[in-house]
């Protein structure tokens, strides 16, 4: 009995799959991380693409009339 149990603690096949898990673990934390820091800009631009959608009349050219453009408050024109 003593000589199983010492061989089981000696025994390295289950560290790949700890590892593994801590890898995924580590990407699934840095792609929320992403997620959360560029969230905020992909809602205003679609915001901004949504209004400029509305605004436009579909009976003209859709280059015509449309030079009025303004920025996110994230995003400078300069």
């Amino acid at each position: 009995m003593k000589a199983m149990i010492q061989n089981f603690a000696k025994s390295e096949s289950g560290a790949v799959t700890v590892d593994w898990v801590v890898l995924t673990a580590a990407l699934v934390g840095l792609g929320l991380a992403v997620m959360a820091v560029v969230s905020a800009g992909v809602e205003n631009l679609s915001d901004d693409i949504g209004n400029s959608l509305a605004n436009a009349n579909p009976e003209t050219s859709p280059f015509a009339g449309n030079t009025d453009i303004t920025a996110s408050t994230d995003i400078s024109l300069d």
